[in-house]
């Protein structure tokens, strides 16, 4: 439930911190007449989210075994590819967003009505996208659709609410260190998806060595524990994983780890803003 709750905070906010930039710019720049279609987009694309999540968890009920698996391992592995290209994306521009979005909403302006709503969702629905595609993953891989869901919908809610304290100038955080922080917690939440959909294409005879267990500590820390679901949740921790599973997971951790975390270079430190 923690890593869902993570996901849909992470992501919320980054989609509450663009509408809020949007919203911002407009009223100080004395073109509130923008506001519906702003509004407009934000709403097409949580009805496409919500759409999105609804064929994947009740259009995949409605295939065999193996096609279940063979999809769940693959959207899996695009899941971890877009949170990880969405977490360096981030690190890499957040002192740009706002100079950016400036940019895009001056030239949609110009053009008109259909490019405001275009632009917002373009800038909403990436994120509703790839939340959508995450916590199904999560959800497929715990085997309890109610928790994980119920993390992300708190999530969502509570990017919501910091949003509009944003917003009213309440509220002000260290935005940098916030998603550095999260951003590296999902990178480890995305290793344990990423070992899941390795495990489902194993069982859809996809990849080999099913039965080639590295290591079984199911007796140390039983997956129907509270400790163990606790992990499980969290980490999507299995206690008898595959040697491939345990490789793609330590070949994906390791490096990703270190990238993100390790400290950016002088010339991306003075790298002028743009946009």
């Amino acid at each position: 439930m923690f890593a869902n709750y993570l996901i849909g905070l992470r992501e919320g906010l980054e989609a509450s911190l663009v509408v809020c930039i949007l919203i911002a710019y407009l009223v100080k720049t004395g073109n509130r007449r923008g506001l519906p279609a702003i509004w407009t987009g934000v709403g097409i694309a949580a009805t496409l989210s919500l759409g999105v999540g609804a064929i994947l968890q009740f259009g995949s009920t409605q295939l065999s075994f193996e096609a279940q698996e063979m999809l769940g391992g693959g959207l899996s592995i695009l899941a971890v590819s877009l949170v990880t290209w969405m977490v360096f994306w981030m690190r890499r521009t957040a002192r740009h967003l706002k100079a950016e979005l400036h940019g895009k909403l001056d030239q949609a302006l110009a053009i008109g009505t259909g490019a405001l709503i275009a632009t917002a969702f373009l800038a909403v629905g990436r994120e509703g996208l790839e939340t959508a595609l995450f916590v199904w993953s999560a959800v497929q891989a715990s085997g309890d659709g109610a928790r994980p869901l119920t993390g992300a919908v708190l999530g969502l809610l509570t990017a919501v609410a910091l949003g509009w304290l944003f917003y009213r100038g309440a509220l002000r955080i260290n935005l940098a260190k916030f998603f550095t922080w999260t951003g590296a917690l999902l990178v480890i939440v995305a290793a344990g998806v990423l070992a899941y959909g390795i495990h489902d294409l194993q069982e859809a005879d996809i990849l080999p060595g099913l039965d080639n267990r590295l290591f079984d500590i199911s007796a140390t820390i039983p997956p129907d524990s509270w400790y163990g679901t606790l992990f499980k949740g969290i980490f999507n921790f299995q206690p008898n994983p595959s040697t491939l599973q345990a490789a793609f997971w330590a070949l994906y951790l390791i490096p990703a780890l270190y990238l993100f975390l390790r400290r950016p270079s002088r010339a991306q430190e003075t790298e002028p803003a743009t946009g």
